[in-house]
This record gives structure tokens, sequence and C-alpha cells, in this order.
């Protein structure tokens, strides 16, 4: 899935509505944090890096890193009508790509954004 420049969150607002009325889930590296919408068409996302993330080219590196996770995983969502924030935390910018990407998956699969495996009867 690539990520098409209209499914990014640009306004304030939606940001603020994501962090007021939305569910988020802290992990070691990332705080992930979503809405569901049923009047998006698709998956909205957003990556916020600070200048606590690190220097410029770390926080380049950082969202480069989350555009990935997300062109990776989000088709495997159950609902792909929501916002989706992703907030790298201080120490993120020291992380491995594998690191990012298992404390990602584990924040999103707390927030029930993946199917649940079945289990046999």
């Amino acid at each position: 899935m690539r990520l098409p420049r209209t499914g990014s969150m640009t306004h304030r607002a939606d940001f603020a509505r994501v962090k007021t009325t939305g569910q988020a889930k802290v992990g070691r590296f990332v705080i992930l944090s979503t809405l569901a919408d049923p009047s998006l068409t698709t998956l909205r996302t957003g990556f916020i890096t600070t200048k606590r993330s690190g220097k410029a080219h770390d926080r380049n590196l950082l969202r480069r890193r989350f555009r990935s996770l997300v062109q990776a995983h989000a088709p495997e969502f159950i609902e792909l009508r929501r916002f989706l924030v992703t907030i790298a935390r201080p120490n993120a910018a020291a992380a491995t790509f594998t690191e990012l990407e298992e404390d990602w998956v584990r924040q999103a699969k707390r927030l029930g954004l993946f199917p649940r495996p079945q289990t046999p009867a």
C-alpha cells in the first residue's frame, strides 16, 4: 500500500480531535493514537517528531521509517476509515528499525487495529 498525499493529516484540528477523543497507547519508542471516522474514505496518517526526537536528519529518518511501517502494516487493519497518529518518543532515534517496528505493531495490536487471531476450537 502506497501512502498517497491525500492520506496525510494536514490540519491542526484533526490532530487535536484525535488527541482529545481518540485512543492512545504509549510504547517504548512511539505513542500511537487513533480515531475511527466513518466519514473518511481511507486511512489518514500523521507523524509527529519534535526536536526532542533528535536533530533534523534523525527526525526525517524517523518519519521515513514511520511511513514505511504504515505502508507495510496498514493493509492488515480491520478498518481503514480512521485517523492514525504516530508520535516519536525522545529515545526513538536511537532505536533500530526492527525495534521501532516491534513497538509500533505492539501498540497497534493494543489499540485493536489488527484482526484477532482465530483460536482452534
